[in-house]
């Protein structure tokens, strides 16, 4: 059976462009699920000067501002939090605190290289939160397709739980995806031997056969059965170019978080960091 939608919802804002629209799908998922809906603010620690204590003030009318537009969205009460330091760290531990079972904030206007490049808080509160993080973008919400990315790990399986029960929220359908890396190409597989499409055809039917497992496992949420596909390539390209494809916009993405380190992280990347780097519309990550 699957667990049931998170009952506390943390929405990390800085009152910035990308905020308004996280605001609106925290307020419409908590509307939706009758979860309960929190609000924290965030403002840098620099060092002490005459201007700090505007600074703070500043940040007190910000989130009381946020509040009151949390509380018209939503049509009920909205907790607020303001706390000071690292925005990453300050909004993980908040959630490790409160028990929150998603936190949902959004994604300043930088584009795929500037993100590749930089880097961002969203990317930091996915690498250390306790819990699912839901990075709003791409000007428009609700999305009208979900993309699960799944990989056969326990945080696609949890990923793909969660995003059916969004899904279902929302109104929209949902699709599992499954890569099937494939180091040679076909012209050099030919040379080497006729024989191994074979081979490659067995593995594709295996991992058809898997991602039908998981399909099936979503069906009670769902109340149908979700399509798969299975195709060649590299994870994170074979994601995003599924979740651009129709006419409706960017689907949201959800794949599933490796417990990679830090250093890892840098020496090898993951999907989850291109995905969230690189996708044009909404991403949920869930950690293992």
């Amino acid at each position: 059976m699957l667990n049931r939608f998170p009952q506390r919802v943390l929405l990390a804002t800085d009152g910035a462009a990308g905020a308004a629209l996280a605001l609106h799908a925290a307020a419409e998922i908590c509307t939706r699920a009758d979860s309960e809906l929190h609000l924290v603010h965030v403002w840098r620690t620099l060092e002490s000067g005459p201007d700090t204590e505007l600074r703070r003030q500043e940040a007190c009318w910000l989130l009381r501002r946020e509040i009151l537009a949390a509380e018209a969205a939503l049509g009920g009460e909205v907790k607020g939090y303001l706390r000071e330091g690292m925005p990453a760290e300050e909004i993980s531990a908040l959630a490790r605190e409160l028990e929150a079972g998603l936190i949902v904030m959004g994604s300043r206007d930088l584009g795929p290289m500037e993100r590749l490049v930089m880097g961002s808080v969203s990317e930091g509160v996915v690498n250390q939160a306790p819990c699912p993080v839901l990075v709003v973008r791409g000007g428009a919400w609700p999305p009208s397709r979900v993309v699960v990315g799944d990989d056969s790990s326990e945080g696609a399986r949890r990923a793909g739980e969660l995003a059916a029960r969004i899904a279902v929220l929302l109104g929209a359908t949902l699709q599992l995806v499954r890569a099937y890396p494939v180091v040679l190409d076909i012209s050099e597989a030919a040379r080497l031997s006729e024989s191994i499409a074979v081979p490659l055809r067995v593995a594709m039917s295996r991992h058809e056969a898997a991602l039908l497992g998981r399909a099936r496992a979503l069906e009670g949420v769902l109340g149908y059965r979700p399509r798969i596909r299975v195709m060649e390539g590299e994870a994170a390209s074979v994601i995003l170019a599924t979740a651009e494809e129709g006419d409706g916009g960017p689907a949201l993405i959800a794949v599933g978080r490796r417990g990679l380190g830090e250093l890892d992280r840098l020496r090898l990347g993951s999907v989850s960091t291109k995905i969230l780097r690189l996708s044009r519309g909404p991403v949920l990550i869930c950690p293992a």
